[in-house]
């Protein structure tokens, strides 16, 4: 008999690194069902394949064991399940530390973990039987590259988790599962859905994507922060699920922070594509969900469509990309433009010239002041970047080459100390296969593994949600203009997807919403971002967001870890947009008022 009470679905991780006292603060701050964290990116399975090569026997991350041992007795005696990502690119020794960690305390959970993710050894295989596995970005063929791949791992979703629930697990160890797939798991469980239960599993996906980044969703890295009565250190979040798949996402009463339509429409638009957003088990239909703010830090999210999902699923390889060093100098007071020019002459010329590299980057930081009256208010700061295959070139040649210069440069030099250590940099390669060629293992408790298909049973179609009605649009042509920040009326939230980023621009009125959807084009984007000129730009539109979401192809370059951007996952590019001056309607801006920000209270 399936679940009839909302489902309470705690976070107690965004990633790897995220607060640990998450867990005691979502069991002391009120029930819950369920406590669920997300480890993972694609930086992250990079990073465990680094510790893997030091430590053969790690490879998860270590920090969910430190928190397991301060909650897991509590979680047993309340009856609270755990599900979470933590066991990266080795989940079987995950839960191996685990038990012996509740051995020390003496505590008998049932420990589950998944396997099936890790197509490493398979990529050889599918090549040779004719899959090209190519690069969904460049297009190009995996047999083109000329590194070995270091990691291949699928995104798997919800149902593993389901049969580790089933099996009677307390604590649901998984490996590189969607963000969302470990909200949707528990809640396919309670509610004992079905597979083709497309509209349930949707919403499930809504509530999983919007909890995912923990705090997030809370206040943090949210546009309008002044408007929080408390912003700093806010609490974890929580999603109330019921049965049809609708979610109130809140957070526990007294936690600092905030949950508004704001802080969810935000999150909500966090690194996603297409309205359509594809998940191994549903697709979800951002555009067709209703956000309504009941007051008290609760946002309701119902009225959602799903459809079936896609019958590939995606695979995110990474290489090694090779080996990357920087020399960063200041720039202080006049001709800092010249003085750059002097600094990259002089680098070059001891270096040999820039052809003795793969590739270089020469990045020039204004922050410098004109008549400025601190010293460090009028620099400017200068990193110059070398990619090559050999250790040696980039590393301690390289800071041999630059560090003898330092008295025959530009005036006022100085620079940050520059490592004779080369950087090993990884490069992702996502790429899709079908979803027959994978199979999940699942181990509970040690006992025989359960094998999972992730091709789901013949499943009824299901309508795709109907656009929303045309409402009649104000011509805004003849409206009375300000020149402002696009912030003072739009809020945005950014993210990397591989080498591309997303930038969600959002209104806080149905009005705002009209003159933002007439104005926002894809080419008025590259006005206001000179950088993406040359890029390829996606945008969708969400109405019942008040949201316009963009995808910037190839701005990251070939993604975080291999990029040479300063912000290397573009989190602040949403805030760069917010920074830019446009003509803005007069009646909006009336009513536009931002308030100092005060701190804690």
């Amino acid at each position: 008999m399936s679940r009839t009470e909302p489902l309470r679905v705690a976070n107690v991780s965004g990633y790897y690194g995220d607060r640990t006292s998450a867990g005691r603060e979502m069991l002391d701050g009120g029930p819950v069902d369920f406590l669920t964290g997300d480890y993972l990116a694609e930086l992250t399975m990079l990073i465990l394949w680094k510790t893997r090569q030091r430590r053969p026997d790690e490879g998860y991350a270590r920090t969910f064991l430190g928190q397991m041992e301060g909650v897991l007795g509590t979680c047993l005696d309340r009856g609270v399940k755990v599900v979470a990502n933590a066991g990266g690119l080795n989940p079987a020794g995950l839960a191996h530390q685990l038990e012996e960690v509740a051995d020390k305390l003496g505590l008998k959970p049932k420990i589950a973990y998944i396997e099936g993710d890790d197509v490493s050894e398979q990529l050889g295989q599918w090549l040779a039987e004719g899959l090209e596995l190519r690069n969904m970005d460049s297009g190009r063929k995996l047999s083109d590259l000329e590194s070995e791949p270091i990691t291949a791992n699928v995104y798997l979703g919800a149902w593993g988790i389901v049969e580790a629930l089933r099996g009677g697990a307390d604590v649901v160890i998984c490996p590189r599962v969607t963000d969302a797939s470990v909200v949707v798991g528990p809640a396919a469980w309670a509610f004992d859905w079905a597979r083709d239960d497309w509209d349930a599993l949707a919403g499930a996906v809504l509530a999983g994507h919007a909890i995912e980044c923990g705090p997030q969703v809370c206040g943090g890295n949210y546009s309008f922060f002044q408007e929080i009565a408390d912003p700093v250190r806010p609490g974890f979040p929580l999603a109330e699920i019921h049965p049809d798949g609708s979610s109130i996402i809140t957070k526990h009463p007294g936690t600092p922070g905030q949950v508004s339509r704001g802080t969810v429409t935000a999150q909500l638009l966090y690194e996603i594509g297409s309205p359509a957003y594809l998940n191994p088990d549903v697709t979800a239909h951002f555009d067709s969900v209703t956000i309504d703010d009941l007051g008290d830090d609760r946002v309701s999210l119902s009225g959602q469509r799903g459809s079936p999902p896609p019958d590939t699923l995606k695979v995110c390889i990474n290489y090694h990309g090779g080996f990357r060093n920087s020399y960063t100098c200041m720039l202080t007071g006049l001709d800092i433009e010249a003085k750059a020019q002097f600094a990259i002459d002089s680098v070059f010329a001891a270096l040999g010239g820039r052809e003795r590299y793969e590739s270089t980057d020469v990045r020039l930081i204004r922050s410098d002041r004109p008549n400025a009256e601190r010293n460090d208010e009028a620099m400017a700061k200068l990193i110059i970047t070398v990619k090559d295959q050999d250790a040696e070139a980039v590393g301690r040649r390289f800071a041999a080459a630059v560090n003898g210069i330092g008295l025959a440069i530009y005036p006022g030099n100085y620079n940050e100390i520059v490592s004779p250590q080369a950087s090993e940099y990884g490069v992702m390669w996502p790429t899709l296969v079908p979803a027959s060629l994978v199979t999940q293992r699942i181990v509970v408790a040690g006992e025989k593994p359960i094998e999972l298909p992730c091709t789901p049973a013949a499943a009824s179609p299901a309508t795709a949600p109907r656009p929303p009605a045309q409402k009649n649009v104000r011509d805004w042509a003849s409206v009375a203009t300000e020149t402002a920040p696009l912030g003072v009326l739009f809020g945005a939230r950014s993210g990397d997807k591989g080498g591309n980023a997303n930038v969600g621009v959002w209104a806080r009125s149905d009005e705002a919403y009209e003159w933002l959807a007439s104005f926002l084009t894809g080419e008025r984007l590259r006005e206001l971002l000179p950088e993406t000129a040359e890029l390829r730009i996606d945008r969708y539109e969400l109405p019942n967001l008040r949201a316009l979401n963009f995808i910037i192809h190839g701005i990251l370059g070939e993604g975080v870890a291999a990029t040479t951007r300063p912000d290397a996952q573009a989190k602040s590019l949403g805030e760069f947009l917010r920074s830019r001056s446009a003509e803005l309607p007069s009646v909006l801006l009336a009513d536009a008022r931002v308030p100092a920000f005060v701190g804690v209270r």
